[in-house]
């Protein structure tokens, strides 16, 4: 299959833990540097995927996270700086900013992957038709354990991660080993 791009979430998934860690505290879980170069190199897109409404509230710039992140090595920056409760269509679990990401850069979702640590992720990916990852860092071990204690139904139940990996190196590695749904 082709791969064309992977969307990968910033809090827990990135590095930090499963709460925001502003621009400037931020830092990455060992070898994740790696793991973007390993992307680059097969030829994918690489594109943030994260909510971060600290914006919203003043507590840091969206010029912050777009350069924390393109020095983390992505290509493509998609950001949600709503609150919770905005109403917007990018704020995850709704799947605009990967809807956004196929429109700007003439994706089929379908040939992308998600990869995060929180079931929102999972319900994006789910809804725009791309294959997911959940990493067991940041809140992937909880978010998985409440699936697994049934409190998830609905739309929520169906999304499912096509593969659950330890961190976000053991993810990239799926991918790049052709990312097949187990």
């Amino acid at each position: 299959m082709v791969r064309q791009a992977v969307f990968i979430d910033r809090d827990g998934t990135l590095g930090g833990t499963d709460r925001v860690v502003l621009p400037g505290k931020f830092e990455l879980y060992p070898k994740v540097k790696d793991s973007i170069q390993s992307l680059r190199a097969a030829g994918m897109l690489i594109c943030s995927f994260t909510n971060q409404p600290g914006i919203a509230r003043g507590e840091a710039t969206m010029g912050e996270f777009e350069s924390e992140l393109s020095a983390f090595g992505f290509d493509k920056i998609y950001l949600c700086a709503h609150e919770h409760g905005a109403g917007c269509q990018c704020r995850k679990p709704s799947a605009g900013m990967l809807l956004k990401a196929a429109e700007d850069n003439n994706l089929d979702l379908a040939k992308c992957y998600v990869i995060g640590d929180r079931w929102t992720d999972m319900v994006a990916a789910n809804e725009a038709g791309c294959k997911k990852a959940l990493v067991m860092t940041g809140a992937g071990a909880k978010e998985l354990e409440k699936y697994n204690n049934h409190e998830y139904f609905g739309k929520w139940k169906d999304a499912y991660p096509d593969f659950i990996a330890t961190d976000l190196n053991e993810a990239v590695t799926w991918i790049l080993g052709g990312g097949e749904v187990r």
